[in-house]
């Protein structure tokens, strides 16, 4: 059974710092792209962040770039978001995605998200 579990969302004061981690079963965990979305109240999901399966490459949203950090441990089956210099605007459920493509077979999971609220 294909798992991604989210933790580590919560409320923080603007300017402060979270950890996420998202940790997967179920499937071959090294093998597949880990993103971190976000989604907030009447919005669409968007990309925050991706990493590829060897950690080699990451992307971030330029909304996010130089404040968040995404990084795996294979080992662990688990992939971090590292999110300093919070604001307002970074509230949102943030949830835990992974994609494989093999052939013409596309692999894509989902994480139930974790709350994060940043308000004073």
């Amino acid at each position: 059974q294909v798992q991604l579990v989210e933790s580590g969302g919560g409320l923080v004061q603007p300017g402060g710092s979270l950890r996420l981690s998202c940790v997967a079963s179920g499937f071959t965990f090294s093998s597949y792209t880990m993103s971190w979305y976000r989604q907030a109240p009447e919005k669409e999901r968007a990309l925050v962040a991706t990493i590829t399966s060897d950690g080699g490459i990451r992307n971030y949203h330029d909304s996010v770039e130089g404040r968040f950090t995404i990084s795996r441990d294979n080992a662990k089956n688990t992939v971090y978001l590292q999110m300093n210099s919070l604001s307002p605007e970074d509230t949102a459920v943030y949830l835990c995605n992974a994609v494989w493509i093999k052939g013409i077979g596309l692999y894509n999971y989902w994480g139930q998200g974790t709350q994060v609220t940043v308000s004073s």
